[in-house]
This record gives C-alpha cells, sequence and structure tokens, in this order.
C-alpha cells in the first residue's frame, strides 16, 4: 500500500454535505501555467511524485514537449519529464520551427464531467474550487477516468482507486502551495487566490491574455495558460 503525506490526506476527504457557490467562497484558487517560461526541467513532475507518493507508472502532472516542422507536430512526453528531456539532435534541430514545453494537470472544472458520472459521489467539488476523489467511498469503475477529457485521471495502481492532481490539497487547504509551484525555478507554474486583488495571478487573470485547454468543452476550467499556442488547444 503506498503510504505518504498525499495518500494520508487523500483519505481524509470528506463529502461536505453543503457545497457552497465556489466564486462566493473565502479563497477562489486558480492556476496559471506560463508556457514563455516553462523550461521543461522536470522538477514538478518530481515534487508531485515525491509529495504524492504517486507510483511508478503514473502521473498527476506531467510536461509535454511539442515540435513544430514543416513535415507536422510532433508531441513527447518520456516518462511524463521526470527526468526532463534530452536534446534534439542536428538533424532534427534543422527542421524545428518552433519547440515548447506545456505542463499539464487536472484542470479543477467549475462544470466537472467527472463529478457527474461518479456513480457513489466520490468524485466532489469543494467549496474553494478543488475537485477531489474520496477514496473511502470510490470503488474504482473507472466512469470519471472515461468522462475527463483532459484525460488527467488514472486509476490508481496500488491503490485502485480514481487519482488525480488534487492541487495537494493537503498542503494548499492550510495555506500552503502546491508542490509542483514551490519548486519551479522560473515561475511557469503560479497558484493563488483570485479573490484578492493584489495576487499575481489575479494581475494576470484581468489582463486577460490567457487561454484553457479544450474551449469547447464547456467545463470551466480553473487552469489558465498564457502564451499557449494553437497546435496545443
Amino acid at each position: 500500500m503506498a503510504s505518504g503525506p498525499g495518500v494520508a490526506a487523500t483519505k481524509k476527504f470528506a463529502l461536505p454535505e453543503n457545497i457552497p457557490d465556489p466564486y462566493k467562497a473565502k479563497h477562489h484558487w486558480i492556476y496559471v501555467i506560463n508556457i514563455n517560461n516553462c523550461i521543461g526541467c522536470g522538477n514538478c513532475v518530481r515534487a508531485c511524485k515525491r509529495e504524492n507518493s504517486v507510483p511508478d507508472t503514473v502521473f498527476r502532472t506531467w510536461v509535454e514537449r511539442y515540435l513544430l516542422t514543416n513535415e507536422g507536430v510532433y508531441v513527447e512526453s518520456p516518462k511524463g519529464a521526470l527526468e526532463g528531456f534530452e536534446h534534439y539532435n542536428e538533424e532534427i534541430r534543422k527542421k524545428a520551427i518552433r519547440s515548447f514545453t506545456v505542463p499539464k494537470l487536472c484542470n479543477h472544472c467549475h462544470q466537472p464531467p467527472c463529478v457527474q458520472v461518479c456513480p457513489v459521489g466520490a468524485t466532489f467539488k469543494a467549496p474553494e474550487g478543488h475537485v477531489l476523489v474520496d477514496w473511502t467511498h470510490c470503488i474504482g469503475c473507472a466512469y470519471c477516468v472515461q468522462a475527463c477529457p483532459y484525460a488527467v485521471r488514472f486509476i490508481n495502481p496500488v491503490e485502485h482507486k480514481a487519482d488525480k492532481c488534487s492541487w495537494c490539497y493537503h498542503r494548499t487547504s492550510k495555506g500552503m502551495r502546491p508542490a509542483c509551484v514551490t519548486v519551479c525555478p522560473n515561475k511557469a507554474r503560479l497558484w493563488g487566490d483570485m479573490n484578492d486583488n493584489e495576487a499575481e495571478v489575479t494581475k494576470i487573470f484581468n489582463e486577460g491574455q490567457w487561454m484553457v485547454l479544450k474551449p469547447q468543452m464547456h467545463t470551466d476550467p480553473s487552469v489558465f495558460y498564457v502564451g499557449l499556442p494553437k497546435e496545443v488547444i
């Protein structure tokens, strides 16, 4: 059985009886990813693994590298970028028009399809925006895995329960930042409270220069991207 602070915290989640409107909660947490600042080092992936005791074969967050050429778009994420990326060889560099890296994680949607399909109410949306999984109720049916349009959910191979990024709920519920944010050396990952007008994420959001993944799904994500190329959307 897996152990660690993340797993322990996950098991303690309780289902709120009256879930308030997240926009009226004390905090309105959002997550911002600036593609222009991501260097694909993999620090965030390693931090997530350590913090949440994530098994070797699965990832709560990962980084994809895109290569644009005249022949097409190539995407790779070796081991989720756990060890970063190797440099392109000379032949590939000659073909490259542009290359960039894109972190991925649960979008903690305001209209989460995963919550709607859970037959036992194990997946739920917490008052301040976290979409969480109560492992004491989860039966591992994987309906939520199939429903997620962002492919961020998986069945934990050790616990046999639905698993995904929780924005490090055991940390953020105590006022700390997610582990992946704390280790990013270039501020590509930001976390903050939209109810705080002075928060960096609020200022970025108000500038309006952000995008979300798959906007056509109308899930109202809480993860916003700055500098997101059209090849990713």
